[in-house]
């Protein structure tokens, strides 16, 4: 019999309604794969979506770093809400803790230190900082490999 593992899954949402209609960014682990999306209307663009299959190595390192970043720890009560400028969203579950979160878009470490819990904030903001660059990474990786044949 194969041996359990952990639940873990996180996904993560950042978008909002404009001149140019639902634009947004969205990726997810769940069960060993990452589903990205992308979708802007500017000029025309249309979704992009990806979707690849994750080493246990690789799911691994991304529990560690949301692991480490201890956001597990932290409440949104005091943080930003959504507005027109729009909202961003993650939802963790490591182990038998299942958090989620939603926020205004934040644009720079200023909107972080202004707000009613910049500590808890800048956990937040910097765990999504190092999510979106884990996530550009591998599907830069991914997508540039060529197969010999």
């Amino acid at each position: 019999m194969p041996a359990k593992t952990d639940p873990f899954y996180v996904r993560y949402y950042s978008g909002h309604m404009g001149r140019y209609g639902h634009e947004f960014l969205e990726f997810e682990f769940s069960e060993g794969r990452l589903r990205y999306a992308n979708n802007s209307n500017y000029r025309n663009d249309s979704l992009i979506r990806k979707e690849m299959w994750l080493s246990p190595l690789t799911i691994s390192e991304l529990k560690r770093i949301v692991a480490e970043s201890e956001i597990i720890k932290e409440d949104d009560h005091n943080w930003p809400k959504k507005n027109v400028v729009g909202k961003q969203e993650l939802e963790v579950r490591l182990s038998d803790t299942h958090i989620s979160f939603e926020t205004a878009k934040i644009g720079s470490l200023v909107d972080v230190q202004g707000s009613d819990d910049p500590e808890g904030l800048r956990v937040f903001y910097y765990l999504i900082q190092d999510l979106r660059i884990f996530v550009f990474s591998l599907i830069s990786a991914h997508f540039k490999i060529k197969p010999t044949h």
